[in-house]
């Protein structure tokens, strides 16, 4: 919907409140028009439950909202004595129309100073469990996300199996754009493998759709730093229009919103007014090439010819750290290796299974029809790659039929525009165009693991909007190939994700100050005993 649609929607919403409560308003001490103005009403409908005013913003938080307002619900009839199971099971199912019935049917009188602690009633307990579901719902929309890593594409700096903490706050907050769907899950709910959001998956459809019109339009929260150059970055897909991302013949037009797509974790190689360029393997910003943080670790996939038929794959793993191979490629017996790093290729070759090492490169020139912009004049492949400018929001670049390939997806998709060509002629919203000018930044995401990472090598920039959060801390790390004690990686638990030199583990001093906070409030409560 337009923001003249959500405004006019909100005051219809204003009116059914107003004429729904207006009489316990009066009942409560306040005045019936109290009851029909918007927001004021909300701040005195929570001194009248006896609730903090702040909790209003939480109101008009999307997601949030929609657990808020059973509460409000629930809490809206306990005030004036109606706190039995049937009032907080009618309150519920009646989408708040209950209160219709105390406010004109019933003969209800104020409970003032209500205690808010739980009782045996299940109207208390019900509303207790809603507010602590607001706060975790809260914490993980607006500030914290935990995250695990499901791929090898940034391997050595992050590892299948981490678990991590992204941070929503750093880059800003961005608000639910998808207003009506489960809390605290991402786009399928658990255990029923059905989508956790309420809008319109026919691909045709997806800007008519009624279901599609209840999406906010993309807004997000001040951020305090902005995303610098080889950030480790949390962002959704931009090329997701798959319902199962790890099944790609199904569902090839499914379309999700913004903030539903795959998340998906990557390395920013390149920002915004950057140009950038593939070499041979490596990444070249504005002509010169990029150096990663030190605890980053570039992989290439090699092919090994052994002396025998087989290696010992725990040995690789544990000795060189690269992964198992993919089998014998052909008949010189010879193996294909992804994620081999230089410093454990320099130990590889003297392992005395190994005849030759040869690097995997594509060649310059040969075209890669998977890789962006998907069009047959940019010879284009994994290894060799651009020279490519990424957008910067209001910046303005000439554009004409060879460069439109590079930027038809930001133009239309991204950023709202129609697109026509006719002839040698470029029309956007129906208007000659020989310049385009960006609305927002872009990036360019790609993983360490440079043969093995689905990235922007193929489906081109990540715009803002799309961006979810920095990853700042891992909390565990799970190895599946370990056994026993060993499952847990605790060099790594309690470190951080960014920054270079080696990791250091704040596991001990967590737990330091863990059992010296349990231990002073046991003394504090033995004190006042």
């Amino acid at each position: 919907m337009t923001l003249m649609q959500w405004f006019i929607f909100f005051l219809v919403i204003q009116a059914i409140h107003g004429l729904g409560t207006w009489k316990l308003y009066i009942k409560a001490g306040r005045q019936a028009w109290e009851a029909f103005v918007p927001v004021y009403n909300a701040i005195i409908l929570m001194k009248i439950i006896n609730r903090s005013a702040w909790l209003t913003v939480l109101l008009f938080l999307p997601i949030i909202n929609l657990i808020m307002f059973p509460v409000v619900w629930v809490e809206t009839a306990r005030s004036f004595g109606k706190n039995t199971f049937s009032d907080t099971f009618l309150s519920v199912i009646t989408l708040g129309f209950y209160n219709y019935y105390i406010n004109y049917i019933l003969d209800v009188e104020y409970v003032k100073d209500r205690s808010l602690h739980p009782k045996s009633s299940s109207g208390d307990w019900v509303s207790s469990i809603l507010f602590a579901i607001v706060a975790a719902t809260l914490v993980h929309t607006y500030f914290i996300q935990p995250y695990v890593i499901p791929s090898s594409s940034l391997e050595k700096s992050l590892l299948v199996g981490d678990f991590l903490f992204v941070s929503k706050f750093h880059y800003g907050a961005r608000v639910p754009m998808t207003t009506v769907a489960a809390p605290m899950v991402h786009d399928t709910l658990p255990i029923l493998k059905k989508k956790s959001y309420v809008f319109s998956d026919d691909f045709n459809k997806r800007k008519t759709s009624w279901l599609n019109k209840l999406q906010l339009p993309y807004l997000r929260f001040p951020g305090f730093e902005k995303i610098d150059r080889n950030e480790i970055v949390v962002f959704n897909s931009p090329a997701d229009t798959l319902y199962d991302m790890n099944n790609p013949n199904v569902d090839r037009n499914y379309y999700k919103p913004i903030d539903k797509k795959t998340n998906l974790v990557k390395r920013c190689v390149g920002i915004a007014g950057d140009s950038l360029e593939v070499r041979n393997g490596y990444v070249y910003i504005n002509g010169k090439q990029n150096i990663l943080p030190n605890r980053a670790q570039l992989q290439f996939s090699y092919y090994v010819q052994p002396k025998t038929n087989q290696f010992n794959k725990k040995q690789m793993y544990e000795l060189y750290g690269v992964t198992d191979p993919f089998g014998i490629i052909n008949k010189q017996n010879t193996y294909r290796f992804v994620g081999i790093s230089d410093a454990a290729l320099a130990k590889f070759k003297n392992h005395p299974n190994v005849v030759s090492i040869t690097p995997i490169k594509e060649e310059k020139g040969i075209r890669d029809s998977r890789i962006f912009p998907h069009n047959a004049k940019y010879n284009w492949n994994n290894d060799f790659f651009g020279p490519i400018y990424i957008p910067e929001a209001g910046k303005t670049i000439d554009i004409n039929l060879d460069i439109l390939p590079l930027y038809k997806r930001v133009i239309t998709e991204y950023e709202g525009n129609t697109l026509k060509v006719d002839g040698e002629q470029i029309y956007i919203n129906g208007e000659l165009a020989t310049t385009y000018t960006f609305k927002q930044d872009y990036y360019w995401m790609m993983g360490d693991n440079r043969n093995n990472s689905l990235d922007a090598r193929s489906w081109g920039f990540t715009p803002f909007n799309h961006v979810v959060g920095k990853p700042v801390f891992i909390w565990m790390s799970w190895d599946t190939n370990a056994k026993g004690f060993n499952k847990v990686r605790w060099n790594r638990v309690f470190t951080t994700v960014q920054g270079s030199g080696n990791r250091i583990s704040y596991l001990i001093p967590f737990l330091v100050v863990l059992l010296g906070w349990y231990g002073f409030n046991k003394w504090r409560k033995r004190r006042k005993t």
